[in-house]
């Protein structure tokens, strides 16, 4: 019987199928076309190491690609739309089920507390209001992130893998984000609500909207990729280190709120049952303080750490003092404790130091895995790439927990309560410390652990038969 090109001959055996499949792809990837329109050669980097299909995919994306105005302008308001609403939802509740104020006016305050969601000041009768509630700040640089991926993918970006994509993608976001927050304060001040600097609303929002959507940028064009490529191995292995140990950090932060919360459960409902403003006030209270949660994480890590926190001028909150005066009725305040920690509270502070061993461990696992042959045993990581990657983690968890205590503290007004928060320097240099001695330590531990059981010698004995 004879045969054609398309269809195998019938005693092709697996092995010749694989060879001829194998053939034919790299055949037809040394005939990917080069793009005219730009002079780029479809088949460098990715075309070279992805299917055929996805290269064709490649092409085809490219000649429909959508503009970048449109594609920006449709992500950036579709994000302001899933921010926003929320928030003026809540207020709106807050105020029409209760009889007071209008429609109108809880969509000002709404706007106004968005704007206070990225860091912007609002200028109230009581003074400066700038404490930005964190929850609503991570909702908003999430879809942001998202609106960065949305619009990659529209320009026909995805796994490009050039910056200057990525950062065209973010700045176009960033521009129509820093628009919207300067329409957002004229209309704040045009509607008698709170005072809002236009030109600081502009600005605040631009930083906010490039930095948040470079992110999902990055990731989506590939560039993140390329970029880590350029970097030394143990600057690869301490920045992701760093940043996870940071993390853990923050969790257990996270983790401490929400058990004292959990503990003084009743004081909480207690607070909240103290408003009589209905079952809507109620619930405007509950999400404002779900909305603040993670700055009470933040400043739990303070605490954790020995800095502490304040609730106000000439307040301190730390594990071996804690003076506070009069404070308002929020359900969050039901977490403080009492006094100084005694006993088994005075094992907190080791709870960083566990954290950063974690990230220590997670390390090493991270780095004996890596390039392993399946067919031998995972090899022993050199003590000089451990220490290296360890060292250079404790700066950048510094970082990541600076700029999280940073942005965790503010206002709320003028006079005693003028600064609430945690000592963002403080903190940044002790984590960096603890994170680095905790980062060896685990990472060490790991290590002489695997060297221990891979060097112990096997059980010798005659083999059972069969």
């Amino acid at each position: 019987m004879p045969t054609t090109p398309d269809r195998p001959a019938p005693d092709a055996g697996p092995d010749d199928s694989l060879t001829d499949a194998e053939a034919a792809y790299l055949a037809a990837r040394d005939t990917v076309p080069i793009d005219a329109s730009d002079g780029r050669d479809l088949r460098t980097r990715d075309t070279v190491r992805l299917p055929l299909q996805r290269a064709r995919d490649q092409v085809r994306a490219g000649r429909g690609r959508a503009p970048l105005a449109l594609a920006a302008t449709v992500a950036v308001g579709w994000a302001f739309l899933v921010s926003y609403l929320p928030v003026a939802l809540v207020m709106w509740l807050a105020q029409i089920v209760e009889g007071a104020g209008s429609v109108g006016g809880a969509a000002i305050v709404g706007l106004a507390a968005w704007l206070l969601g990225h860091g912007v000041s609002l200028g109230t009768p009581i003074g400066p209001v700038g404490l930005a509630p964190l929850g609503l700040a991570v909702l908003v640089a999430w879809r942001l992130a998202r609106a960065g991926v949305h619009v990659s993918r529209a320009l026909g970006a995805r796994d490009d893998g050039t910056l200057q994509q990525a950062f065209t993608v973010a700045g176009a976001i960033g521009l129509g984000w820093g628009g919207i927050g300067l329409l957002a304060a004229l209309l704040v001040g045009a509607g008698g609500g709170p005072e809002v600097n236009a030109l600081a609303a502009l600005g605040t929002l631009f930083v906010f909207g490039t930095v948040t959507s470079l992110t999902g940028a990055l990731r989506t064009t590939g560039a993140l990729g390329e970029l880590a490529t350029r970097l030394p191995r143990f600057l690869r292995d301490g920045i992701r280190t760093g940043v996870v140990g940071g993390l853990l950090i923050l969790a257990a932060g996270a983790g401490s709120t929400g058990l004292a919360i959990a503990l003084n459960g009743g004081d909480a409902s207690e607070l909240i049952g103290a408003y009589r403003t209905g079952v809507a006030g109620q619930a405007g209270i509950t999400l404002v303080s779900l909305a603040y949660a993670p700055n009470a994480a933040i400043w739990a890590v303070g605490y954790l750490l020995g800095p502490g926190f304040s609730l106000g001028t000439h307040t301190t909150v730390q594990i071996t003092q804690v003076s506070v005066g009069a404070l308002p009725a929020v359900p969050l305040l039901a977490a403080l404790p009492s006094g100084p920690l005694g006993g088994v509270g005075a094992l907190l502070p080791s709870v960083p130091l566990v954290a950063a061993m974690l990230a220590g461990w997670l390390l090493h696992r991270r780095l004996r895995r890596a390039g392993r042959d399946p067919s031998r045993p995972p090899r022993v990581v050199p003590w000089r790439r451990l220490t290296a990657a360890a060292a250079t983690s404790g700066p950048v968890a510094g970082v990541v927990l600076f700029a999280a205590a940073f942005a965790s503290g503010g206002s709320l007004g003028g006079g005693r309560l003028s600064e609430l928060g945690t000592p963002a320097w403080q903190v940044g240099l002790i984590g960096a410390g603890v994170v680095s001695a905790g980062a060896l330590a685990g990472a060490a531990a790991a290590r002489m652990f695997v060297a221990g059981t891979t060097t112990r010698k096997p059980r010798t004995g005659t083999p059972s038969a069969g």
